[in-house]
């Protein structure tokens, strides 16, 4: 994971320790000085960093714009730039230790996020609506998955095409987000993205194309984010 410096702009705001200043007693007649807070950026995340009752503490959040709401890891240190290096550190161990923690799908080869992994790339990645209701739609169908004409028409596209370009395009979204590479090179044009949330059922009549199926993590996190 490429680190980054911390350094940015000074931001006079309290998003980073909204909530965990105490606040003063009214009868004080001291004039409060806002922290000085520091936005940088580490791999996918952003960082910000401070001084927060009497230590420094930088913390990491989902990089703007996203739906995602909330600190997804904190470190602290005796000078900022301590503090900052012990993040960048507890956010490897714990991007190495989801890595690690993918499983390997047996009909595709595909190494497969966890739920959790997936849910933070939805809240992240700009999807259109036609595509939530295509990825939504796919997930209700559960194992059963469903055909290119089905997708198509849940998420109101005029074409099979159209709904195989844009089911593939949520995927590269999702890869991108979550560093995830193809399991193998033959892929068709158009659908090169599927792999990395679902794959093609086999074929029931033995003549049509097999239904689409999304993987199961990643049919509990749309249901979970979208």
């Amino acid at each position: 994971m490429t680190r980054s410096s911390a350094a940015g702009r000074p931001n006079a705001g309290h998003d980073l320790f909204k909530g965990g200043e105490k606040k003063k007693n009214i009868k004080e007649n001291k004039k409060v000085t806002p922290t000085s807070i520091q936005v940088g950026e580490h791999g996918r995340y952003q960082i910000k960093s401070g001084r927060l009752e009497g230590k420094y503490v930088a913390r990491a959040f989902a990089k703007p714009p996203t739906k995602a709401r909330g600190m997804i890891a904190e470190a602290s240190g005796e000078t900022e730039e301590a503090a900052i290096t012990a993040l960048h550190a507890v956010i490897d161990a714990r991007e190495n230790r989801r890595t690690e923690d993918r499983r390997t799908d047996e009909r595709t080869g595909a190494s497969v996020p966890s739920v959790e992994e997936y849910v933070e790339a939805l809240n992240h990645v700009a999807l259109a609506g036609p595509q939530r209701a295509l990825l939504t739609a796919l997930s209700l169908a559960d194992e059963d998955g469903l055909t290119e004409a089905r997708m198509a028409n849940a998420a109101g596209y005029k074409s099979l095409a159209s709904a195989s370009r844009s089911f593939a395009s949520a995927g590269l979204l999702i890869a991108n987000y979550l560093s995830l590479e193809a399991a193998s090179s033959e892929t068709s044009a158009g659908t090169d993205g599927v792999s990395f949330l679902g794959f093609r059922d086999e074929p029931q009549d033995g003549e049509a194309p097999g239904n689409w199926v999304l993987f199961p993590e990643f049919r509990e996190a749309v249901r979970a984010a979208l």
